[in-house]
């Protein structure tokens, strides 16, 4: 392996290690600010923090955003993106309310074998390794979340949905990353999914206060700065030489810091159970991306 793929591999893993420990600040922000509130006030700052280099590199390319094509894409392709991202975390914050961040991390992760399957209606058919792991992955998630009486545990299913939004906004994204500056688009639904949020947060029961805000400080800075600004920043720059094996492998690596993360910090529990599950939910996921690669 060479020096310059390596050095991709590494940064991919750090993007991996920074989402996969977001779950852990996720749960514990909302010790002081409600699911809204803080999701609202995290991306808030994480628009902030993508806000300069989107104007510089819309500065850098201005034609993409003139005329009324170029105006209409920017701000209704913000819109889509943003409007998906606030369904799909604020379902992630609500079930991490009652579930463990490991959970989370992980049957949010089957995202990537829903993608291929929302195709369907579009007559793209998924392969063989797409139905493979999706079935390892309904098996993991009964052994990681379905209670004895045949229900899933409180919190799983709110994360199981969702996982279904966050495939609707790969599509979404897919369809308009081509389209349109990179950063512009990161921050501009990142501002959408934080005005959403802050609206539903103050026309419902949750309270936002400065103690409560002082007291979610670090969780904060961690999903609003890390996770949004710095992990997908690491995950565009790691992405342009490590190979797509590679990268699929490495950003799987999320799921699992997520569960030993809540073990370490929150001390969730790790039952022979949920490691199973665990176990097969991952297998699911890395065949449902390994086997097209590995394909002529």
């Amino acid at each position: 392996m060479n020096t310059r793929i390596l050095k991709a591999n590494l940064i991919l893993f750090m993007a991996a290690t920074v989402w996969g420990a977001t779950f852990v600040a996720q749960r514990v922000g909302m010790d002081n600010l409600g699911p809204f509130s803080f999701s609202g006030i995290r991306f808030t700052l994480g628009a902030l923090t993508l806000l300069p280099l989107a104007w510089r590199q819309r500065r850098l390319k201005p034609a993409a955003y003139e005329g009324v094509h170029g105006r209409f894409l920017w701000i209704w392709g913000s819109l889509l993106a943003g409007i998906a991202m606030f369904f799909g975390i604020n379902l992630q914050q609500m079930g991490l309310v009652q579930t463990t961040a490991g959970n989370g991390g992980f049957i949010t992760g089957l995202y990537v074998v829903i993608v291929p399957i929302l195709g369907l209606p579009f007559g793209r058919r998924p392969g063989t390794g797409v139905w493979i792991g999706a079935i390892l992955g309904a098996v993991g998630l009964y052994f990681l979340s379905v209670t004895k009486d045949f229900s899933l545990a409180p919190g799983d299913g709110w994360v199981l949905l969702c996982a279904f939004v966050w495939a609707g906004h790969v599509w979404i994204v897919g369809y308009l990353s081509p389209r349109m500056v990179s950063s512009v688009l990161a921050c501009g639904q990142a501002a959408v999914c934080a005005i959403l949020s802050l609206i539903v947060a103050a026309f419902s029961t949750e309270t936002i206060t400065l103690a409560a805000v002082r007291g979610a400080a670090i969780p904060i800075l961690w999903g609003g700065f890390m996770s949004v600004a710095v992990g997908f920043t690491f995950q565009v720059v790691g992405q342009k030489d490590s190979p797509p094996a590679h990268a699929a492998i490495i950003l799987s690596m999320e799921a699992v810091v997520a569960m030993f993360s809540g073990w370490l910090v929150l001390n969730e529990p790790l039952t022979a159970r949920s490691l199973l599950g665990a176990g097969l939910m991952l297998g699911g996921m890395l065949i449902a991306q390994l086997w097209a690669i590995k394909r002529p």
